[in-house]
Parts: structure tokens; C-alpha cells; sequence
């Protein structure tokens, strides 16, 4: 496996990534129309193109193939990561956090968020990220549930108690 930095000729393939990896989250987690409204079936390939290019996510690339992709922001805002369903449990999406955390830490950020979708959230738990809040957000018609969560990287930093 090789992390890489983002180039156009795998927008496309980052765009079909994003659509399987949704609609093959157990239904019992989020329902076929949340699916759907989270990742429509007509993929905007012109949007995503466009978000990448901004986004530049690192991506994992195996097999000649994309096997998942993350996105850090500028402010430790970490936005998209997905692993594509053939890839997944084989710590694709481990050592994309990996590639992540020593980019962010050269940055010299202090702190890293995340959304974390329902089954994102337990991937974060574990690498040390804290729940600040569950979000209900509304969706193409639907509504979804995810977390936002974060991670100080500084030591020294005390956690701020956060008023609910």
C-alpha cells in the first residue's frame, strides 16, 4: 500500500469510492434512504472533481487501485475518509490516519476534528478522539446522525470543557 498525494486522474475513482463505501454500510446502521441521501445515485462527478482538486486528500493506492482516501483542512479539520469496500479491515484507513497525524503534527496543528459518521465514530474512540457533540443533520430529505469529535496533539494542552 502506498499513500500518496492527490492527482486528477483518480477523481473519478475517488467519486465511485465515496458511492460504494456508503452503500455498503449495513442497512441496520443506516437505512437504504439514508444511503441515498448521503450518497445519491447519480454521481456528481463535475462536484467532485472540483472538491478534490481543493481538498487534495492523501490516498491510498493499492493494486493499481484506489483503496481509500482522507482529507485534512488546513485548521485540523479532517473531512472525508473512506475506504473502498474491497479493501476494507486490512488497515487501509489506519494508515491513511497515520499519514494524517505526521502531516498534521509537521504542520505544527494542535488540534484535529472529525464528523464521524455512526461507524466512523469507534475508528476515532480509539486514536484518542472525544466526543463534543451528536449532530442530526438533514440530508437530501433525510436525516442522518453523526459525531463530532476531537483530538488535542499538543501534550500541554488541557482539554476545554465544552457547555452543552
Amino acid at each position: 500500500m502506498k499513500i500518496q498525494p492527490y492527482s486528477p486522474k483518480w477523481a473519478k475513482e475517488i467519486a465511485d469510492l465515496f458511492y460504494q463505501s456508503v452503500h455498503a454500510i449495513d442497512p441496520s446502521v443506516y437505512t437504504p434512504e439514508q444511503q441515498e441521501a448521503w450518497a445519491p445515485t447519480r454521481i456528481d462527478y463535475e462536484r467532485w472533481f472540483k472538491r478534490l482538486s481543493h481538498k487534495q486528500p492523501w490516498v491510498a493506492i493499492m493494486d493499481n487501485r484506489v483503496a481509500g482516501f482522507i482529507e485534512l483542512d488546513a485548521d485540523g479539520h479532517i473531512d472525508c475518509t473512506y475506504t473502498h469496500p474491497d479493501f476494507q479491515g486490512i488497515g487501509v484507513a489506519s494508515s491513511l490516519y497515520e499519514h494524517l497525524l505526521a502531516k498534521a503534527t509537521e504542520m505544527g496543528l494542535e488540534r484535529l476534528y472529525v464528523e464521524a459518521s455512526l461507524i466512523a465514530k469507534p475508528f476515532f474512540s480509539r486514536r484518542g478522539f472525544s466526543v463534543i457533540k451528536q449532530n442530526e443533520l438533514q440530508r437530501n430529505g433525510a436525516f442522518l446522525i453523526n459525531f463530532t469529535m476531537e483530538k488535542y496533539l499538543s501534550p500541554t494542552h488541557h482539554h476545554h470543557k465544552h457547555n452543552t
